[in-house]
């Protein structure tokens, strides 16, 4: 028993109204040192992870043989130029994740059986590293989306991060300064969470006089939580201060047109690029989403979504091949504006890990194993094909396992990884 037993015992609920507040509080766009020197921001590493939620066909995405000297498929002719920094995998798959279109929600947090009643997801990777390093920046993380407001990004207690699908929303969040009086009233909030902090330490200090030691120890830990959430409440006042950076970029437009789904992703593809290049966050998931509406490319009359049910018909698989070569298309586009802008002399692309994939590995049939995966960027040493299948799949969250470590954030476990991804070295 941790509870000594000459003194009354603590109710559980108690205790979690005591501590409930400073657990569930959320970082706050501006919880970040209020400078930043060139070196860090060119040697730091980020991450942008992609997801497209209808499949990739995966006759057109593996490649031939494996290796360095894999031939690549007509999906990575697309992407030939970045051949030395990119490496594809197959035989990969999130363990115990199914369900089919469910498993959309687990590509970055692999919480198992997405589809059973009673599910609750897990926190997804890009918002483990925004935890963990996401106060550097002005924005810990953004979650984007392309034709929903849903995103890929869970908190650690499983709720999901909107999205925001709004291109002229995000580029005023990123880059237009507020009012004087609209930056008052956030530091006032800003304030208001430190108010509440010191209300929860108070909570704290008088459920310490009613607990034993063990317990002591653990209410040690979460003051000294608290100390650090009261400093980054501090620097987000600071960065209130500051003005936001300033692009040679026109506002973007909205998109009412259902069919655009090619022009809202280069647009949504252009501001997590800028975000990346401005440092105003480090860390970017985003998540692409068709539904049934006719996209506006040249030989398609159908909806994304209809054309995945195909059954082999030549007609609608090659409207399919269409649609992703367009998407792949667009991932060249990021992958070169990256690779041009240069940090003290260094590609951005060689400092941004760019995860793309999808959940389903047949959009025919929905199945969830053998995923169409890749990774472009971050410094490893590239230029193969990774094929990792056997009897079973090689778990998919080693290789979050190693996008973390190659942020320096130390952690050698990732939901039902068995450790980094295999053959995946740094450069």
């Amino acid at each position: 028993m941790n509870i000594i037993s000459s003194k009354p015992l603590v109710d559980r609920r108690s205790v979690l109204r005591g501590l409930g507040v400073g657990l569930v509080l959320p970082i706050l766009d501006a919880m970040t040192p209020a400078c930043r020197s060139e070196d860090a921001f060119a040697e730091s590493q980020r991450l942008i992870a992609i997801q497209t939620n209808q499949g990739i066909l995966p006759r057109y995405f593996f490649p031939e043989g494996v290796g360095r000297d894999y031939k690549a498929s007509p999906y990575l002719e697309i992407l030939e130029p970045f051949r030395e920094r990119m490496t594809v995998f197959s035989g990969v798959s999130h363990p115990e994740v199914d369900g089919g279109h469910f498993a959309e929600q687990c590509f970055l947090t692999a919480a198992p059986h997405p589809g059973r009643g009673g599910f609750r997801n897990s926190i997804s990777v890009d918002q483990y590293a925004a935890e963990r390093i996401g106060h550097l920046t002005r924005f810990p993380s953004l979650a984007l989306s392309v034709g929903t407001r849903q995103s890929l990004s869970y908190t650690q207690s499983g709720v999901q991060i909107p999205g925001e699908e709004s291109p002229s929303r995000l580029f005023r969040k990123l880059f237009v300064q507020g009012s004087q009086q609209e930056i008052e009233a956030q530091i006032a909030k800003l304030r208001q969470g430190r108010s509440i902090l010191d209300s929860v330490g108070e909570r704290a200090r008088e459920l310490e006089k009613r607990v034993g030691a063990s317990d002591r120890d653990k209410l040690n830990q979460f003051y000294t939580g608290v100390r650090d959430l009261e400093k980054r409440l501090h620097k987000s006042e600071q960065w209130e201060k500051e003005p936001k950076r300033q692009v040679k970029m026109s506002p973007p437009q909205d998109y009412d047109d259902s069919g655009a789904l090619i022009d809202r992703t280069r647009v949504m593809y252009d501001l997590a690029r800028i975000a990346i290049e401005t440092d105003s966050t480090r860390i970017i998931s985003i998540y692409i989403h068709q539904n049934d509406a006719k996209p506006n490319i040249a030989g398609v009359d159908t909806g994304t979504h209809p054309l995945t049910h195909h059954g082999n018909q030549p007609e609608k698989l090659e409207q399919l091949r269409r649609i992703e070569s367009a998407q792949f298309q667009e991932l060249a586009a990021l992958l070169r504006g990256l690779d041009v802008r240069q940090a003290s002399g260094k590609s951005l692309l060689n400092q941004t890990s760019v995860i793309y994939g999808t959940s389903l590995g047949n959009g025919n049939s929905h199945a969830n194993d053998n995923l169409p995966v890749l990774i472009a960027g971050g410094g490893f040493r590239h230029a193969q094909h990774l094929a990792l299948g056997g009897t079973h799949d090689y778990p998919l969250p080693n290789l979050f396992v190693s996008v973390l470590q190659r942020m320096g954030i130390e952690t050698d476990r990732f939901a039902s990884s068995t450790g980094t991804m295999k053959g995946l070295e740094l450069s």
